[in-house]
Order: C-alpha cells, then structure tokens, then sequence
C-alpha cells in the first residue's frame, strides 16, 4: 500500500493517505444525496468528506445505513449553500440537507473545548459530561473529539482517499473496537458511548480492546446520568440493529441492562424460574429474524416484552388484594409504564399500544359469550396474540390457549361458536342461577 504521510503545521498530528486505487471504497456505492453534497462543498472550496459509519461499512463491505459528510463549512454556510437544508440541535448544533426523501447530515469538524473559553459554543457537566459541543476546528481536531478508531475514517471527495489518524484501517483488520484517546475521560465526556460500544461489538462482531472493555465495568454508573429523553433513541439503536439478541447478552454481560430497564433487570437476577429470560430473548430473535425479512418492528412490542415481567407480578399482587385480572393488568401496566419513562422516554405513541398489548393477554383467557369475538375485532389483537405466543414459547402461559386463538382465526363462524361451547369451565355455560317462577295467584290462595 503506498501510504503517504500528512502532518499538521504544528507536527503535533499525523495522518495515513490511503489513495483511491489502495482500497476498496467506491463513489459508486454513495447515495445521490450524499454525493450532491459532497460535490457541491467541495466545488464551493470547502473540504468535504465522509466520515463515520458509512466509510467503515464501506471499507468492509457493508451496505452504509446512512451517510454523514464533515466539513471545514459552519453550519450557517452550509445552510447558505443548501435551500433544503435546516439547522438542528442546541448540543451539537449541525445541518441536515433533504434530498428526495433521504436526509444527509452535515456536521462542521469540532476542536477541543479549551480552544475557546465562550460558554454559549462549549459546556460541560460538574462530571465532565460534555452539555454543549459547538467549539469549530479542523479535520485534525475533528478526529479527535471523535470516539471510536474504525468511525475515524475520512473519506476526502477531492480526491478520493481515505484519510486515517487513529489506526482506524488496522483496526477493521483486526476486528478491535478502540476508543480514541483515554477511555475513562471519553465514557464521562458522553457515558452512551459504552452503549455504542456494545452496539458497534455486537453489530461488526468486534471484539472491545481491553483498555475501552475495562473502563466500561468502571464507568458504569455514569449511565444514570443521562437525560430519559434521549435514551429513547439509543434504545432504539440498540436492539433494531439486526443483532438485538447478542446485543441484549453484551449489555447484561457488562451490567448495563439495568441502567436501561431497572425493573426487568431485577426480576431476572432474582426469580428462579426462567420464564422471563425466554421470552425476551425470544422476543429479540424474532426482531432480528423479521428485520432480515425487511419487515417492520414496532418498538411498542420490544418495550412490552421488556417490561411484561414486572408488569406481571405486580398485577399479581392487585389480584390478590381483591382487583379482577383485567382491572390488575391495567393499573399495573399503568405503574410500571411510570417508573420506565423515568429511564427511558418512551413517547405516548408507543406506551398506549404498549399497554393495549398488556392489557389483552387477559381478554385473550375470557372466551366465553361475544368476547373473543370483539377480542378479535380490536386493533391491537395481532400484536397481543403474537404476545401471547411468545408467553406460550416461553412456559409462562398455557399452550392450550395459544392453539385455540391460532385456531380460532382460521375456521368458520360455525365452528368458532361450537368452539367457544366447549372451552373448559366456560363461565357462559352452567353457571347461572335458574330464576323461581312466580305462583299463580290461584296457588297462592290454595
């Protein structure tokens, strides 16, 4: 490889130039947008590059999720440059360019917070968490602030090479995950980078170099500092990634499970059965399996398989104390719903069917009369029966029940009501009290 090597004017940074015939990248593989931007940038004399993810997934062979451009531009030139382009965020203020329906972000290469001493560009938390992060820099200062080796990589429009700080190339050689500079400074400057880290393990199948792995174990309790509002998308990352099982093992592995899901962590580090394990773990093969499939995963029903655990017991505890099994299931889904968003700002739009799901496991048991019937008509009963079927896989419902609903959506009006007479002590059947007859006047009288 005919690597060439780059310093900055102070020589206190150096850079391999890998040029475009010595790897595998190919402007072929970008998306229209993205190579609009890139062009446009670069023909208005700022340096334009893609840097990230996509570089990395390019240099492997990977079809790039997204593609993210860095530039020398500030973000109100970039605006200038781009009539489809808004400026978003107040933490890490950066522009998004739309072009026909895929939005290309565009964000200005930072420099380090002592570059300048203004609060309003640059702010960090009494823990060093960083709160505000708009310091501008050069390439040579971006590479830096950024957190792992193999998402170091930037690929320079002008001339198609691949420019490498960090070691990022060996690095995707090696299969090693490697955070940029001193691991325990880099977890407290942003704590959700040790949740990137098992996602980018789980995802590429890397392994975490020992210094970043030890500072995880370290660092941990730094995750209960972070904002609910912005785990949400985190979350989301993390197991709708095609690897949510591996995922879920890694982060229970290094005990950061219960900084995500505090209830379900402690119901499956306490109770002997294994009921709960399964069927979350169940539950995350299936969203793997249905992600390869192209189809879609509503976060609705991870959450409520999450949390269907904690919910459950507590509204054992309600049946108890005197309250019926439908009423139990919503006052504790409601509970438990409440304690979660403290962690995990899980938006309305799905913390109501995330309930609705909860709530019908016990309709689901009342065949009897109209009910399975109106069960069927309600617009979460897929969702709910698919709940159920994992509470079956997992030994913690009856399979009985599950066949029955399996079957029930298969056969005739005729066969579902002869169905419905012979479920097993059918309250609609039998149990009625039989009304006296009133006497006639004439009996009375006798």
């Amino acid at each position: 490889m005919n690597n060439v090597t780059k310093s900055d004017d102070s020589g206190q940074i150096s850079a391999v130039i890998i040029p475009r015939q010595d790897h595998p990248v190919s402007t072929s593989r970008f998306s229209e947008a993205a190579l609009n931007v890139l062009n446009r940038l670069n023909n208005e004399g700022y340096k334009a590059c893609l840097v990230g993810g996509a570089v990395r997934d390019l240099v492997l062979g990977r079809e790039p999720k997204d593609f993210d451009v860095g530039t020398d531009a500030h973000p109100e030139q970039v605006r200038g440059l781009f009539r489809n382009a808004r400026l978003i965020g107040r933490r890490f203020r950066l522009a998004h360019v739309r072009f026909r329906g895929e939005i290309i972000e565009v964000a200005t290469f930072r420099a380090h917070h002592d570059a300048r001493d203004d609060k309003q560009d640059a702010a960090l938390s009494d823990e060093g968490r960083i709160l505000r992060d708009n310091v501008y820099g050069t390439i040579e200062e971006d590479v830096i602030r950024r957190d792992f080796t193999v998402n170091a990589l930037y690929y320079d429009i002008k001339d198609h090479s691949i420019i490498d700080f960090v070691g990022g190339m060996q690095d995707l050689e090696l299969g090693v995950l490697r955070l940029i500079g001193d691991p325990d400074q880099r977890y407290r400057e942003d704590p959700v980078r040790m949740l990137r880290a098992i996602r980018f393990s789980a995802k590429l199948g890397f392994t975490i170099e020992q210094a970043s792995e030890e500072a995880i174990t370290a660092n941990a309790s730094l995750l209960s500092n972070v904002p609910a509002a912005r785990y949400f998308d985190e979350v989301l990352k993390l197991f709708l990634g095609h690897c949510a099982l591996t995922t879920f093992e890694k982060l229970r592995h290094y005990g950061l499970f219960a900084y995500l899901f505090p209830a379900t962590d402690t119901v499956l580090e306490t109770e002997e059965h294994n009921f709960p394990l399964m069927l979350v773990s169940q539950a995350l093969r299936n969203t793997d399996q249905r992600l390869a499939e192209g189809k879609h995963v509503t976060p609705a029903f991870l959450f409520a398989a999450f949390l269907w655990e904690p919910v459950r017991l507590r509204a054992a505890e309600l049946v108890v104390n005197g309250a019926s099994p439908i009423e139990a299931l919503q006052i504790a889904g409601n509970q438990i719903t409440g304690d979660q968003v403290k962690t995990i700002a899980i938006p309305k739009r799905f913390s109501y069917p995330m309930r609705e799901i909860w709530n019908l496991q016990a309709r689901l048991d009342r065949r009897f009369g109209k009910m399975p019937y109106k069960v069927l008509d309600h617009p979460r009963f897929r969702a709910a029966y698919d709940f159920l079927l994992l509470r079956c896989g997992a030994g913690e419902a009856d399979q009985e029940l599950g066949d029955w609903w399996t079957r029930f959506q298969e056969v005739s009006d005729n066969e579902r009501q002869e169905m419905i007479k012979l479920v097993p002590s059918n309250p609609a059947r039998g149990n009625k009290k039989r009304r006296r007859k009133k006497k006639k006047s004439s009996e009375k009288d006798a």
